[in-house]
């Protein structure tokens, strides 16, 4: 039988944040948790967008318990400060599910200096990890799920000398490079996890070909070209809706069989039902892991720092 939303046990008195929860998968994804009984914190970058999300999920789930949280996951400002009130507010954490991206965006950079897709995709997501981590290991079995995609194939792992490409930036490769952080992230925290003997665990997942307002914006924002517009007609036509798409990161933070380390995505690689599917350790792995953790370190001054139960700002 397949896994469906109906497969989620009970989240009553569970805490999950879902970030890029205004729209499409994140949206579908908050939407799931809360039905299920989850108290759902709505990240999005605007408070306008969160409370527009609040609004969409109770026109569904007219019960559900949320909270709506600003966030701009481009300002490492904005991070600390939304993590700062989340850790006050919640001693602890039960699902943290990094969702929010940009795709294919032309170059441009964060507030920050960061390039936007990495800075938006995974160093926001990693300095937001690390400073929930005290909430996250206090609870009794969290799950941080980091959502990827089949575009991480054709991305490759940073260069800690050029982690933007300088002078040679692609908006796809760029995007690859991202979504192979997320992966390479979910990879190295669940390690982290072990080597720290934490009770949470770390999964990532895919959506295959959803459709969502992500190609729509690729393609306003012209920095794919044609490409663009391909990708989005060919989502409108051959695309699971974002709520079939957000199964595979909702069975990897609820389902009760899974464990950290595993990926979840459609059985069809692109569509079909959410399924387990193989963590491929490739050669370079453990170096790239390395080469993802001091980049971000560096980048951000923010560490997963294990010992404090907190992560420590170095700057």
């Amino acid at each position: 039988m397949a896994w469906t939303t109906a497969s989620i046990p009970s989240l009553a008195r569970r805490v999950a944040l879902v970030t890029g929860a205004n729209s499409g998968l994140g949206l579908e994804t908050a939407r799931a948790l809360a039905g299920a009984g989850a108290h759902v914190i709505l990240a999005a970058r605007t408070a306008e967008k969160a409370r527009a999300a609040e609004a969409a999920v109770r026109a569904t789930v007219p019960e559900a318990s949320l909270e709506v949280l600003a966030m701009d996951l481009a300002s490492q400002a904005s991070i600390k400060a939304a993590a700062s009130a989340v850790a006050k507010k919640h001693p602890t954490l039960d699902i943290l599910v990094n969702n929010a991206g940009v795709m294919a965006l032309p170059e441009g950079r964060t507030e920050d200096g960061y390039e936007t897709q990495l800075g938006v995709d995974h160093l926001g997501h990693w300095t937001l990890t690390a400073l929930l981590l005290p909430s996250l290991l206090k609870a009794d079995a969290a799950r941080v799920v980091t959502v990827t995609s089949l575009a991480r194939h054709q991305g490759k792992a940073l260069d800690p000398k050029d982690p933007y490409h300088e002078g040679a930036y692609a908006p796809w490769r760029a995007y690859g490079d991202a979504k192979l952080a997320n992966y390479h992230f979910a990879i190295g925290l669940q390690h982290e996890f072990e080597r720290h003997g934490a009770r949470a665990s770390s999964l990532t997942a895919h959506p295959g070909l959803s459709r969502t307002n992500l190609q729509v914006v690729t393609e306003q924002q012209g920095g794919a070209g044609s490409s663009g517009t391909f990708w989005r007609k060919v989502t409108e036509r051959r695309g699971m809706t974002a709520a079939r798409g957000a199964l595979p990161q909702l069975r990897a933070a609820t389902d009760p069989r899974a464990r950290g380390g595993q990926l979840y995505a459609p059985r069809f690689v692109a569509t079909g039902a959410p399924v387990r599917r193989p963590i491929v350790r490739r050669p370079g792995l453990k170096a790239a892991i390395e080469a993802l953790w001091a980049v971000s370190e560096r980048e951000t001054g923010v560490a997963l720092a294990f010992e404090q139960g907190t992560g420590s700002a170095a700057r």
